[in-house]
C-alpha cells in the first residue's frame, strides 16, 4: 500500500478507514442486549443461606449483610426468596463448639436444626428447591468434613454416614443432596442408599471439581467451624489449586456414580475450570461464587473503591461465560433486585 501523508487524507473517502467497525453494534443499549452472547437471570441464581438455634449469635462479621436465621426467621427469609424467583436455596447450618461433638452420630437426626429447616421451608415456600450438602464440618469438634481417626480423615466409615444422612434430609423434604466433602466414592453410594430407600427422585448436585482453597475464611465463620479447624488443613481430600486435568477426572467419576449435576468450587479463580467442565461433558454446571470472594467486593465497596452493583453483575456475568448453568452466590437475592430493575 502507498504511503499517504495525513495532510492530504480526505475524512470521506471510502479506501481510508475500516468498512468492518464492530463498534457499530454497541452503540446504542437495545442493540447490545441483541447482540449480547451471553445473558444473566434470575433463573440462574441459588441463595446459600445458614440456619442457627434460636439463642446463636446472628451477625456474621466476615460477610457483611448475610447472617444467620433461626428456623422461624429463616421461614421468612425463604418466602421473600421465593416472592424474587429465585429457584432455590442452599442450606447451611451454625453449631457453636459447645454443641458439636467427636462423634457426631448425634447430631445427624431427624430433630436437628437442619432437618427442622428443611421441613418448615418446605411447607411456607413449596416452590422453593431446597439443596443440602452433607459435610459434616458443621457438626463436628474438629472442623473436617468426615470422621477422623487418629489424625487421619477416613474416607469409606463418612461415605457409610453421609449416605444415610442423605437419605434422612430426602424424608425431611430435601430436593438436591449437594455432597461437598470431596469423599471417594460418595456419589454412588448416596445414589445407591437414596434408591434404596425409594428416593430415586431426589437429585445430586456434586461439589465435583471442590479446591482446597483460602477463599473458604468466612463461610467457616458462619457454620462456626474456622475456630474447631483451627491450623489444620483440607489438602488431603480437597483439591490442589495446581490441578486442572485432575478436576476432568473428578466430575467423570461422580458423573459415572449418578451425579445429576456437578459444581465447581471456588468462583472467580477457577473459570477455567468452569469452562473445561461444561466443554468436556456438557453437563448442567454449577459454580460457587464463595465467601472470601462475596466478602471482598463488599468490603472494597464499603471502602468507595468499588461499585458493587456494577461488580456484582459483571461477575455473575463472567461466570455464565465460562459455561455455567447456576450459580451458588450470596449475593444472589442483591443481584435479582439488579435485574429486575433492569427489565
Amino acid at each position: 500500500m502507498t504511503n499517504v501523508a495525513p495532510s492530504t487524507l480526505t475524512i470521506n473517502s471510502p479506501g481510508n478507514f475500516p468498512q468492518v467497525r464492530l463498534r457499530r453494534n454497541r452503540q446504542h443499549k437495545w442493540l447490545r442486549r441483541l447482540v449480547a452472547e451471553t445473558t444473566l437471570s434470575i433463573d440462574d441464581l441459588i441463595q446459600p443461606v445458614f440456619v442457627c438455634g434460636q439463642s446463636d449469635p446472628r451477625e456474621i462479621p466476615s460477610m457483611p449483610g448475610i447472617k444467620r436465621h433461626s428456623v422461624t426467621e429463616l421461614v421468612e427469609y425463604a418466602a421473600t426468596i421465593e416472592q424474587k424467583r429465585i429457584p432455590a436455596i442452599a442450606l447451611f447450618p451454625f453449631y457453636g463448639p459447645a454443641q458439636r461433638l467427636e462423634n457426631v452420630i448425634e447430631l445427624l437426626r431427624a430433630e436437628n436444626l437442619l432437618c427442622q429447616a428443611i421441613q418448615q421451608v418446605k411447607h411456607a415456600a413449596p416452590e422453593l428447591g431446597i439443596i443440602v450438602d452433607v459435610a459434616l464440618d458443621p457438626y463436628t469438634t474438629h472442623g473436617q468434613d468426615g470422621i477422623v481417626r487418629d489424625g487421619q480423615v477416613i474416607n469409606d466409615e463418612t461415605v457409610e454416614l453421609i449416605s444415610q444422612y442423605a437419605v434422612l434430609l430426602a424424608q425431611m423434604g430435601a430436593d438436591i443432596i449437594a455432597p461437598s466433602e470431596m469423599m471417594d466414592g460418595r456419589v454412588g453410594a448416596i445414589r445407591q442408599t437414596l434408591d434404596g430407600a425409594r428416593h430415586q427422585d431426589v437429585g445430586i448436585m456434586s461439589y465435583a471439581a471442590k479446591y482446597s482453597s483460602a477463599f473458604y475464611g468466612p463461610f467457616r465463620d458462619a457454620v462456626g467451624s474456622k475456630t474447631c479447624l483451627g491450623q489444620a488443613d483440607k489438602h488431603t481430600y480437597q483439591m490442589d489449586p495446581a490441578n486442572t486435568n485432575e478436576a476432568l477426572r473428578e466430575v467423570a467419576l461422580d458423573l459415572a456414580e449418578g451425579a445429576d449435576s456437578v459444581m465447581v468450587k471456588p468462583g472467580m479463580p477457577y473459570l477455567d475450570i468452569v469452562h473445561r467442565v461444561k466443554t468436556e461433558f456438557g453437563v448442567p454446571t454449577f459454580v460457587y461464587n464463595v465467601s472470601g470472594e462475596y466478602a471482598m467486593l463488599k468490603t472494597a465497596a464499603k471502602e468507595g473503591w468499588l461499585d458493587y452493583d456494577a461488580c456484582v453483575l459483571e461477575m455473575l456475568l463472567a461466570f455464565k461465560r465460562a459455561g455455567a448453568d447456576g450459580i451458588l452466590t450470596y449475593a444472589a437475592s442483591d443481584a435479582a433486585d439488579l435485574l429486575r430493575k433492569q427489565g
